[in-house]
């Protein structure tokens, strides 16, 4: 059951909020956006027009901001800021080419996936071909460090992914079991985004760590948003398929806090009931999810995160682009409250 609280047409959308953040890099996100879609030409002919498909401007940048973002914050925003910017999210659309897949998902951002258009072994083989050139980017920085950080990042997406797959369906995962896999599956490319737009500018140690810890606990806040709206949003205005953790057997936050809390002979029915997989069932497991607080909980275990992660800017300069920061700790905290029926 979809409990979104405002209507869509009453609310900021979520591109607008995070546009409002992004206001100090407007102009350096469009000359990234450019050279983003300008990738696929270092590509074969045959293969160009996959690329350009996947990394083509539906979505809302989040990761290449965060570096422009944390460069301007500490420092001046360079060239070598918008190559970081770059592969970063070539990253990320490779993940989301895979995640699709696993996910059979068909729709991504108002249109139809990679693996819906052309089948999943073209989709594969097509976030291989982004990850290694992110990857061939990266070791172009004269830092040699950055690159490390950059391909360490990237296994540990991948890692995550893997340990996400591994533990569908597993009713023994945790909750500290769920919140290393999205360390590692998300936060782990925000944090390297903050911190190594840091390093670039020769930053003190301080002001590299608050950063990468900040990215962390943004990125992390931001999945378990992404979780709740899997439950609990609606596929119109979210521009994707929604609903498909339940239904491929991923236990995310909301609903181990149900399962957390209940008692063990209505646990053992619940276990049951996911493992079932019957829509109409997984529909009445949702409400229940949120009819005892466990979407709340989640919800609250998320603005925890982002009150942390405000602290972490505390030492850094005041300038537009620190409050471009927190105006993403803004907008994911007003997002989190429309979930609130």
């Amino acid at each position: 059951m979809k409990i979104s609280g405002d209507a869509p047409t009453q609310s900021p959308t979520k591109a607008e909020l995070f546009q409002k953040a992004f206001h100090p890099v407007r102009d350096l996100l469009g000359e990234v956006e450019e050279r983003i879609a300008a990738q696929a030409r270092a590509f074969d002919p045959a293969v160009e027009a996959y690329v350009a498909y996947a990394i083509q401007s539906h979505g809302k940048r989040l990761r290449p901001a965060l570096a422009l973002l944390s460069a301007g914050a500490t420092g001046p925003v360079t060239p070598e800021h918008s190559d970081l910017a770059v592969i970063v999210e070539l990253i990320h659309a490779a993940t989301l080419i895979h995640d699709d897949i696993l996910d059979g998902a068909d729709q991504r951002r108002g249109q139809p996936t990679a693996n819906a258009k052309w089948g999943n072994a073209i989709s594969v083989l097509l976030g291989d071909c982004l990850f290694a050139h992110a990857l061939k980017l990266s070791t172009q920085f004269k830092n040699s460090e950055i690159g490390r950080q950059i391909a360490s990042a990237a296994s540990e997406v991948c890692s995550g992914e893997i340990l996400q797959t591994q533990r569908r369906f597993d009713l023994q995962l945790s909750v500290p079991d769920y919140y290393k896999i999205i360390e590692m599956k998300t936060g782990a490319l925000f944090a390297v985004a903050c911190e190594m737009s840091a390093v670039l500018n020769h930053a003190p140690t301080p002001a590299v760590s608050s950063l990468r810890t900040f990215g962390m606990r943004l990125g992390t806040a931001y999945q378990i948003y992404d979780d709740c709206l899997d439950i609990a949003g609606h596929e119109e205005t979210a521009g994707k398929t929604l609903g498909s953790d339940l239904r491929k057997g991923k236990l995310t936050l909301p609903i181990l806090h149900l399962l957390q809390h209940s008692p063990p002979e209505e646990r053992q029915r619940l276990f049951e009931t996911i493992l079932r997989g019957a829509p109409g069932d997984l529909e009445r497991l949702v409400q229940l999810a949120v009819d005892a607080g466990a979407l709340s909980a989640a919800i609250s275990a998320a603005n925890q995160m982002l009150a942390e992660a405000r602290q972490d800017l505390a030492c850094l300069q005041e300038c537009p682009h620190t409050e471009g920061l927190l105006g993403l700790v803004e907008a994911l905290e007003f997002l989190l409250a429309g979930f609130h029926p």
